[in-house]
């Protein structure tokens, strides 16, 4: 099994499903997550067909994934997508336990058909304090900030992850 063809054919497949989506009122983005085991899972973008921002096909190919295999973790798995995925998608994708990403047309691409990702690498770039969109942290007290993890780290039937 030669896996550079299967991975190029799932990548084709991406392409394909991202092509037809555009067709179905959706974002011209398609992403398929292949499991370890060969299984295989489709997503496409629906962020303006479900008006859904985080819709990206990524993240749906993932969430299909995960609800069939009923796992939130896709150890092993890679997941193949028609584009560079943006820091969103990127990071689902680390969540997920993802082992490897690889994409057909990169951000540049995207940008030149108006899928212009920069603002969201630049973000991470500029000093906190220049953010355009603050994220501070607001002061309480202790005991009330760090419930939610005593009250986790109590219960003997969570699920770590």
């Amino acid at each position: 099994m030669n896996p550079t063809f299967h991975g190029q054919a799932h990548l084709a497949r991406a392409i394909d499903l991202a092509t037809a989506n555009v067709l179905n009122n959706g974002g011209p983005f398609g992403a398929v997550v292949v499991t370890a085991d060969g299984q295989v899972f489709d997503g496409v973008n629906r962020v303006t067909a479900s008006n859904d921002p985080t819709a990206h096909a990524e993240v749906t190919a993932i969430r299909t994934a995960c609800a069939q295999l009923g796992t939130f973790d896709l150890s092993g798995a890679t997941l193949y997508t028609s584009c560079e995925p943006c820091p969103m998608c990127l990071a689902s994708a680390l969540w997920a336990r993802v082992g490897d990403v690889y994409f057909a047309a990169d951000r540049y691409d995207a940008a030149r058909s108006g899928f212009d990702d920069a603002v969201f690498y630049d973000y991470y770039d500029t000093p906190v304090e220049q953010r355009p969109m603050p994220v501070a942290k607001l002061p309480l007290a202790a005991a009330d900030v760090l419930e939610p993890f005593t009250t986790w780290n109590s219960l003997d039937t969570r699920i770590d992850y």
